[in-house]
């Protein structure tokens, strides 16, 4: 979540009127985040969230994102639901750009997950992966293997200003990649965006997932791949293999992986940290003029895909075969 466009009281007040949720008494703009503009409002009914869609989200994925909520939330998941309008209407527009309102979750993220937590992650992940089974929209991910290149090139330039001998080790990477990305793991919905502050808890239990908006079809193990890089590593850089251990195992209960989703965990380690690692590197280097935005540091799956790099074997994850 973060905040590229600012909104008036006036503009929302008025967006909302479409709405059979209350009228407006206040609102904030939410800074975390690189994605879209995110609004936390408070009405005389209830507490909601407002995004306006910008950057990487493309106006026709969004019926997908939509219907994957309500199915999701249909099997018991609980996730944030999309409000229509009196008129019956998910997406609006604002400012220009397109625009929903979703039900607000409570609970809170973590900023220094427990082993607990990971664990708790790890079974809501595979609950997520088994509802979304059934599913039936399709979208492909446009930030996998395919998608890597264009951000590549894109940060090639100004890659080596953020770190010495950047730009090589991308370009070295994403070679290796693109040779040896696994190919035929089962595969169905994905988050693919399960960071921590992207679920919430109550009394240390998984009490929601958010933020679906980079939510498609790929590989489910890769899910996993990026729920490892974002859950399992301590502030100095080193990965807690006990984290990992708790979160392959709660998923293994709910969800056994196959032999062949085994074997490419490491794989997919190393690709989910290069796309974290792009992405944030891009987002770096662009952040627009005036925006309430806190980019990230790319460094940090920099030092993500170092480790994978030196992994020998699933279990220097934690996995037991």
């Amino acid at each position: 979540m973060a905040v590229y466009t600012d909104l008036s009281a006036t503009q929302i007040a008025d967006f909302i009127a479409d709405y059979d949720i209350g009228a407006l008494t206040s609102f904030h703009g939410i800074a975390e985040g690189v994605e879209n503009s995110n609004f936390l409002i408070q009405t005389t009914q209830a507490n909601f969230i407002l995004t306006l869609y910008e950057k990487r989200v493309e106006r026709d994925d969004l019926p997908f994102f939509i219907g994957l909520m309500q199915h999701l939330a249909q099997c018991g998941m609980s996730c944030p639901q999309p409000v229509a309008t009196r008129a019956g209407q998910m997406l609006g527009e604002l400012e220009g750009r397109p625009a929903a309102i979703v039900t607000f979750l409570p609970g809170l993220s973590v900023r220094r997950p427990s082993v607990h937590h990971c664990a708790e992650l790890g079974r809501g992940l595979a609950q997520l992966h088994l509802a979304g089974a059934d599913f039936t929209m399709r979208r492909p991910n446009a930030l996998s293997v395919a998608g890597w290149k264009p951000l590549a090139q894109a940060t090639h330039a100004q890659a080596d200003s953020v770190a010495p001998g950047l730009a090589t080790t991308i370009a070295d990477e994403l070679q290796f990649l693109e040779q040896s990305w696994p190919q035929d793991l089962p595969e169905g919905v994905i988050h693919a965006d399960l960071f921590p502050d992207n679920a919430f808890f109550l009394n240390d239990r998984l009490s929601g997932i958010i933020d679906f908006y980079f939510a498609c079809t790929d590989a489910l193990a890769y899910d996993m791949a990026i729920c490892l890089n974002a859950w399992c590593f301590e502030a100095d850089g080193a990965f807690n293999i006990t984290k990992g251990r708790a979160m392959l195992a709660a998923y293994q209960d709910v969800r056994p992986f196959s032999a062949a989703e085994q074997a490419a965990l490491p794989v997919l380690a190393r690709g989910a940290a290069l796309r974290f690692l792009l992405t944030r590197l891009l987002d770096w280097l662009n952040v627009p003029p005036g925006a309430l935005v806190r980019p990230k540091d790319p460094l940090e799956y920099l030092r993500k895909l170092r480790f994978h790099r030196a992994v020998e074997t699933v279990r220097d994850y934690g996995l037991v075969a």
